[in-house]
C-alpha cells in the first residue's frame, strides 16, 4: 500500500515508488527503455503531477527513465506520424492533446528533480529544462532534434533555455539539433551535478531528502518565489506576487510557528502537512 493519504492515479507508463520520506520516484517505462511518450502517456503524466501537488504527504518528486539507455527519447513520432494522416481524428493528434504539457510546461507547486539516466531527446530534454534540479549520468546527453524532423520544440523548452543558457547557447542547442553531453550541459548551467550512471537516482534521492526535511509550506513558497522570478520580468513585481499569494498563506499556517519555536528551543521541528 502506498505511504500516502490518497492513492496515486493508475499508471502504466510510470512506475511509482517511495525511496525516502515525503519523496516519490516516478520511472518512465515504455518502448524497450526508450521511454518515449504517446498520447496516453501524456494524460497519465498530467494526472500524476496534479496528484503530487494535492497529496499532503509528499514534498518532492523525482522523475527518471527505466533502463540505462534513455531518460526519455521524447514523443512517439510513429504515433504522431499516424495522427497526421488525412483520415485521422485531429483530436488524437499528439501536438493537439490537452495533456501535451505534463512536465515541460508544468507550473505546479512542488519541486521535481530530473534524474537523467541516459539520452534525453526532444520532450525528454523539455522535461529536464523545466525541472527544479537536474542530476545527470556521465553517459547522458541532451538534444532538441525537432528541427531535423520538420517539427519544433514547442513544449516550453525554447523560452526556458533562453533564460537558463542565454540567446547564443540556446540558439546553438535548438537550431542545430545536436547532442549536448552531460558535462557540457553542466558547464552551461543546465545540470546541477554529473555522476556515474549507477549513482544518478541515488544522488537525486539525496537532494530530495535534503529538500523534503524542510517545512512543506516553506518549500512551496520558496519555489513559487523562484518560479515567479523566472516567469516575470520585473523583480519587484515577482516579489510582490509571492508575498501576496504564497507567503501570505505560509504566515497563516502552523509550520512557520513550529519552525521559529523549534529554533528558540534548539530542537528539530516537527512539520505538519502544508496548507498551501
Amino acid at each position: 500500500m502506498a505511504p500516502t493519504r490518497t492513492p496515486p492515479p493508475s499508471t502504466s507508463f510510470l512506475q511509482i515508488s517511495y525511496p525516502a520520506e515525503r519523496v516519490v520516484l516516478a520511472t518512465m517505462s515504455r518502448e524497450k527503455d526508450l521511454n518515449c511518450m504517446n498520447t496516453s502517456a501524456h494524460w497519465e503524466m498530467d494526472a500524476f503531477w496534479k496528484w503530487l501537488d494535492s497529496e499532503p504527504s509528499l514534498s518532492v518528486a523525482i522523475i527518471t527513465g527505466a533502463g540505462k539507455k534513455a531518460f526519455s527519447a521524447g514523443a512517439d513520432l510513429k504515433e504522431w506520424n499516424d495522427s497526421m494522416k488525412d483520415d485521422a481524428d485531429p483530436r488524437q493528434r499528439l501536438g493537439n492533446a490537452p495533456a501535451f504539457k505534463p512536465l515541460s510546461r508544468r507550473l505546479g507547486k512542488k519541486p521535481v528533480i530530473a534524474a537523467v539516466n541516459g539520452l534525453a531527446m526532444g520532450a525528454g530534454t523539455e522535461f529536464a529544462v523545466n525541472c527544479d534540479l537536474v542530476i545527470a549520468a556521465d553517459t547522458a546527453y541532451f538534444a532538441l532534434p525537432e528541427v531535423k524532423r520538420g517539427v519544433s520544440p514547442i513544449g516550453g523548452a525554447l523560452p526556458r533555455i533562453i533564460r537558463t543558457l542565454g540567446l547564443q547557447r540556446a540558439s546553438e542547442f535548438a537550431l542545430t539539433g545536436r547532442n549536448v553531453t552531460a558535462k557540457e550541459a553542466f558547464e552551461w548551467g543546465l545540470v546541477n551535478k554529473v555522476v556515474p550512471q549507477d549513482q544518478v537516482v541515488l544522488e537525486a534521492v539525496r537532494f530530495a531528502e535534503i529538500i523534503a526535511a524542510n517545512s512543506p509550506d516553506a518549500i512551496i513558497c520558496t519555489r513559487a518565489g523562484l518560479r515567479e522570478g523566472w516567469e516575470t520580468a520585473a523583480v519587484e513585481r515577482a516579489v510582490e506576487i509571492t508575498l501576496e499569494r504564497e507567503f501570505a498563506e505560509l504566515q497563516r499556517g502552523t509550520n512557520i510557528l513550529e519552525g521559529l519555536k523549534a529554533f528558540t528551543e534548539k530542537r528539530k521541528p516537527q512539520w505538519t502537512a502544508s496548507r498551501l
